[in-house]
């Protein structure tokens, strides 16, 4: 499946501080990437990938019905929104694939057997364990 083409108008970029390596600049420089997706509002996905990626988000699903993705792995702005685009096709490339569902299907006769002939064994162990009478 080829990855999915994002319209600009469904995503938006903050810059802001990161924590961790930088050097003299960690404190000056807004390199860390929040990605902000709106999922309610996008038309580029069909309802059932949609609710599909809802559950996929968990906690990355604001109140608002947008996916928030934060990265802050690397030194550069450009980087990191990279990251964050790659973490965001990640995500809606695996909500778009629909589960298989699952089909019913019954035991089969050697199965029904096994598990008969294990319950008459299991009886006589429980019946030999009977008070002893002298």
């Amino acid at each position: 499946m080829k990855p999915l083409e994002l319209d600009p108008q469904d995503l938006q970029f903050r810059f802001v501080r990161a924590a961790g390596p930088g050097g003299q600049n960690v404190n000056k420089l807004a390199s860390a990437v929040q990605l902000r997706f709106d999922l309610a509002g996008t038309r580029m996905l069909t309802e059932a990938v949609k609710a599909r990626l809802r559950k996929l988000a968990g906690s990355r699903l604001t109140a608002d019905g947008a996916v928030l993705i934060a990265a802050r792995n690397h030194r550069t702005q450009l980087a990191n929104r990279r990251e964050a685009l790659e973490r965001l096709q990640e995500l809606i490339a695996r909500a778009r694939i629909a589960p298989i569902p699952r089909l019913a299907t019954r035991p089969t006769a050697a199965s029904r057997e096994r598990r008969l002939t294990d319950k008459r064994h299991r009886q006589r162990l429980k019946r030999g364990r009977g008070a002893f009478e002298e």
